[in-house]
């Protein structure tokens, strides 16, 4: 690789005096010493095709050979990168960084080792040097030439398309063909010039950095991407190929991506002889068994394997390098073989807190000499995030379009890969993101009790590329963003790191919840949370712009989402179709409106643009009025609402293909909350309106210019949330007798009019065996116990039935000795069962008294539920095995077999896992207390903190990059955590911070000021807190469904 005049190394990047700074060194430290001996020659064979020679000692471990060639490339993040070669067995191995190279290398002049990339990010953007991507890009260019990256032709010619950018620069027709006649890039390249030459096209101005960029963008998004094939067979003999990812150790059959075991998942990895073992955790929602076989060709095959999977997974899901293991003193087992290295969350950490110097590095296949633009100063970067043709300005300001859209996230972005999913990250706070990170990320399933739920990863797409470029682009793919999500289209070209009023961004990191180096964005949202308006009245409207948004988006997933997924099928009668988008079509054009005018005084109160200064801008209370007049008008299409839910569940009872069709819905990933829900919204809202108001009006003072307007439109809501007040009571009723039907089996009838849901949760029941866990729901005629089942949905199979007609009920804790403990005393059968608290015990029974005085107003006792009742003798539930712990189910299931969907993050499921219960007076609590916005959040472990758009409902916690996406990337249940406030011995020295834990699960969000941080408080109390109150309900008030 040739080298520019005046060249500098890394050891002068790091401020060394010496000229001998290495990739792998901590601040501080100085670089190893070559030992004393004579000195051997090493080729290495570069990434760009060119071939080094380096001295070393005889004695020199692999470490010394690799810091060489890092020092000679000027690498700061070299590791990521690794030296391969062939062993005397004719199988490529990796150089072991702490072994002597003369006992690994046998010929070692005749041996030429190779530089090539190791690990694999799952996402470029945590590549923080202009180098590393470049050397990525070399890597990305000869898997293709090698068919190791396999792709289809529109992305292979796509991929291509960059590369030429980066080679010869913009398109000229005649050299780009001569170009591709000279270099051969892929296989049957001739067939694919011009597709080539038509993206080529599309790349104007496009410098290399930027091609690199794209390129890799788009590479990642390749199911192939990093991806090493080590071919073996399973256990009936099917020839597969086993690889190792950041996420785990995937399984492919052929090119394609059969299975995935994440590394959360994995308890041990072993081999013995040519059989590799993966010995996986005891998992309730898993139907694999507990230790899969795979046969290799031979033990060196397994051996290597095996220490590539220690290595990614040291590298990706450790905070540092692991220590050495104590030598025996007489006897060993098992391999010393240890990861040696920075660990992905060190590497990132050191090149962000460090600062080094712009060093000019030559592209050896680029015939343009835009590349060595390195200045340190964050204004004149063009060549480290590629520039962009629109940009668009800072702040919650109104979307450049009527539609609000999820698919631009906000920046700058920081990412790590730990867990099992693409994250970004940048160095410095003034470093814009690309437009590229605007993809929805994809994200494997992830389900640690108590943790946080991650989406599950969706198929890759394999017809279409992924371009960069506007025109036909089937993303956005030319915009810059700002640090609040806010769009608002310019023409000008803008520094790729600040914003239009020359302030920088507050920075942003990834969303996914684990504990990965963060930014720190003190600072920034120090400065910025000054320059604000600080009044109250402010978060106020704040608060309804930013729960707009939210309910906005949850009216596209009928208006849009739904709609298209039923204009693909038949099933759906015209009838339904038209009552369905007849009522809310009308309403999301109205909501666009009203949010759109929202963002546009929000912007003007914030004072970003010089309006503010020509009349006072500084109030809500008139919008809200007009809007909330118009929205009266409305008021016929909500009370239909009901009429809506019903049809649709009446079709679905009759059609097979409609209830399938709805099914299927809600397993996609835009639909988060089970789809009746979407369809109460509109009713949801009313009541977020009319608190907003109260609190607006109880904080201004009657002679605020604002408070006549807030007054009036509070009146007008409280006026329609009255009218409908009757519906939305009878229609969450309904909603959440649908959706408790379809977590449970072996039962019939249950929505019949007149049943009311009161409670449900986890209790203990004492029987023959002792106390087995049960889940009890409560209704105002009946009682019904369940288990865990097997099915492959996770549902909960009806032991039996409790008629509250004619039953009493006793605490029983000195009777049978069991803490917490009543007794149920029925007509036909006593029931013993216990809580998990105290308080558990005082709201079931005080529940159930409630529901037995319903019955006995009642006309007489409840239809039998089950679908075939045993007799009542004898509990069903005594005569089978107790399977329902989570810690024991295990079933064989070979490795080529895919997991089914399953719904084993709703509610009920939740009170399982956590042992706790809720009541439809929870469930109304939390439909009053939605909440969205942003937050900041860090671990305990971390140092910094991560800017999220957070969605409060349905008592979780939904967590997005920004308020602009299409669905959740993660998603936090909060039933059975605690929120408080830190402690001084937690070092959390930042105001409105709050702490969410549960077991050994803890997490710090940040809030901006004082009213969002009460707000947060309030609203996560209301679900983590269950309710202990009394319901008064009357018989004549029942649901006539």
């Amino acid at each position: 690789m040739g080298e520019p005049e005046q060249r500098l190394t890394t050891g002068s990047r790091l401020g060394a005096q010496e000229s001998t700074g290495i990739s792998t060194l901590e601040p501080g430290q100085r670089p190893p010493v070559m030992p004393p001996g004579r000195q051997i020659p090493i080729k290495v064979h570069m990434l760009d095709d060119t071939e080094e020679v380096f001295d070393v000692s005889q004695r020199a471990p692999g470490k010394i050979l690799f810091d060489l060639v890092c020092t000679h490339l000027n690498l700061i993040e070299g590791d990521y990168f690794g030296l391969e070669y062939q062993d005397h067995r004719k199988m490529t191995v990796w150089l072991d960084l702490l072994k002597p190279i003369m006992k690994q290398l046998r010929r070692p002049k005749q041996t030429v080792l190779r530089f090539v990339v190791k690990f694999f990010p799952p996402d470029h953007t945590q590549l923080l040097e202009e180098l590393t991507r470049y050397l990525f890009a070399l890597q990305v260019k000869q898997d293709l030439a090698s068919s190791r990256l396999t792709c289809n032709d529109s992305s292979a010619a796509l991929l291509v398309s960059h590369i030429v950018q980066s080679e010869i620069g913009d398109f000229d027709e005649a050299q780009s063909r001569r170009h591709l006649r000279e270099n051969k890039y892929i296989p049957d390249q001739e067939a694919l010039e011009d597709k080539i030459a038509e993206f080529h096209g599309k790349h104007v101005g496009q410098t290399p950095a930027e091609s690199d960029y794209q390129l890799l963008e788009v590479a990642r998004r390749l199911e192939m991407y990093g991806v090493r094939l080590h071919p073996a067979k399973d256990r009936e003999g099917t020839k597969i190929n086993l690889a190792v990812a950041h996420t785990g150790i995937l399984v492919l059959q052929g090119h394609t991506k059969i299975n995935a075991f994440n590394w959360s998942k994995v308890r041990k990895l072993s081999f013995k002889r040519k059989r590799f073992l993966i010995k996986l955790r005891p998992d309730m929602n898993s139907s694999f068994q507990d230790t899969l076989e795979f046969l290799m060709a031979s033990r060196n095959c397994c051996k290597v394997l095996w220490k590539i999977c220690v290595e990614y997974h040291a590298f990706f899901r450790l905070f540092e390098e692991p220590k050495p293991k104590p030598k025996p003193v007489l006897f060993t087992r098992g391999s010393s073989f240890r990861f040696s290295g920075r660990t992905q969350k060190q590497v990132l950490d050191y090149v962000r807190d460090s600062e080094f110097k712009k060093i000019p590095f030559e592209r050896k296949h680029s015939k343009i000499r835009s590349n060595v633009s390195l200045s340190p100063k964050p204004t004149e970067r063009p060549s480290e995030v590629p520039k962009q043709s629109a940009s668009y300005t800072f702040g919650d300001q109104p979307d450049s379009s009527t539609k609000p859209s999820r698919q631009v996230n906000e920046a700058p972005m920081v990412a790590v890969c730990l867990e099992d999913t693409a994250r970004q990250q940048c160095r410095s706070p003034s470093l814009k993101k690309s437009p590229q990170e605007d993809r929805k990320q994809e994200r494997a399933e992830e389900d640690v009790d108590g943790g946080i739920r991650g989406k599950a990863q969706s198929k890759q797409q394999t017809e279409h590329p992924i371009t960069g470029s506007v025109a036909n682009s089937p993303r956005l793919s030319e915009t810059s963003v700002n640090s609040h999500g806010g769009l608002t289209a310019q023409r000008s070209v803008l520094s790729p790191c600040l914003s239009p009023d020359g302030r920088q961004p507050s920075p942003l990191t990834s969303p996914l919840l684990n504990d990965a180096g963060c930014v720190r964005t003190d600072d920034e949202d120090e400065g910025r949370r000054k320059r604000f308006p600080t009044d109250k009245a402010y978060f106020i409207a704040k608060e309804v712009l930013t729960t707009e948004r939210t309910y906005l988006k949850d009216l596209e997933v009928i208006t849009v989402s739904f709609k298209n997924a039923v204009s693909k099928d038949e099933a759906m009668p015209d009838s339904l179709r038209n009552i369905i988008f007849s009522n809310f079509d009308p309403l999301y054009t109205f909501h666009s409106g009203f949010l759109k005018e929202i963002e546009q005084r929000l912007a003007l109160w914030e004072g970003r643009s010089n309006a503010h200064i020509k009349g006072d801008y500084q109030r809500i209370g008139d919008v809200m009025l007009k809007n909330i007049q118009g929205m009266k008008q409305l008021t016929a299409l909500l009370q239909r609402h009901s009429e809506v839910l019903v049809q649709l569940e009446q079709t679905a009872r009759s059609s097979r293909k409609q209830e399938v069709l709805c099914r299927e819905f809600e397993l996609q990933k835009v639909c988060y909350l089970p789809l009746n829900i979407f369809f109460l919204r509109p009713l949801h809202r009313l009541m977020h309106y009319k608190q907003i108001l109260e609190r607006l009006c109880k904080h201004y003072p009657p002679n605020h210019a604002d408070f006549r307007d807030s007054r009036a439109a509070l009146a007008d809501i409280s006026e329609m949330a009255a009218q409908l007040h009757g519906t939305m009571i009878k229609m969450e009723n309904f909603q959440k007798l649908l959706e408790l039907k379809k977590d449970l089996i072996g039962i019939d009838n249950l929505v019949i009019p007149g049943r009311e849901f009161i409670r449900l949760g986890c209790l203990s029941k004492l029987s023959g065996k002792g106390l087995q866990q049960r889940m009890f729901f409560l209704f105002n005629d009946v009682l019904l116990y369940t288990s865990r089942g097997m099915t492959a949905s996770n549902q909960f199979k009806v032991h039996g039935q409790l008629q509250l007609y004619g039953m009493t009920v006793t605490e029983s804790e000195d009777e049978w000795g069991v803490p917490h403990s009543f007794t149920l005393f029925g007509p036909r059968q006593t029931v013993v069962v216990a809580a998990s608290t105290a308080a558990e015990m005082d709201k079931w029974i005080e529940d159930i008294k409630m529901a037995i005085d319903l019955a006995e107003k009642s006309n007489g006792p409840a239809p039998e539920l089950l679908a075939s009742s045993p007799p009542e003798s004898k509990s069903p539930e005594d005569s089978t095995v107790d399977q329902e712990s989570e810690d024991d189910l295990s079933s064989s299931r070979t490795s080529l077999e895919r997991q089914s969907p399953h719904r084993g993050n709703t509610t009920v499921h939740v009170c399982w896992h956590r042992n706790t219960s809720v009541s439809m007076i929870d469930f109304s609590i939390a439909v009053e207390n939605q909440l969205s916005g942003n937050l900041l959040r860090k671990f305990k472990n971390s140092n910094g903190w991560q800017k999220l758009w957070v969605v409060f409902t349905n008592f979780s916690l939904f967590f997005y990059k920004s308020h602009q996406d299409d669905f959740p990337l993660a998603s936090l249940p909060l039933l059975g955590y605690s929120v408080t406030i830190p402690s001084e011995s937690e070092n959390i020295h930042k105001d409105y911070v709050f702490k969410l834990h549960f077991k050994s699960h803890v997490y710090y969000f940040r809030s901006e000021s004082e009213y969002t941080f009460e707000r947060w408080m309030e609203v996560i109390r209301s679900a983590t807190s269950s309710a202990c109150r009394t319901r008064i309900l009357s018989h004549k008030d029942s649901h006539p469904y």
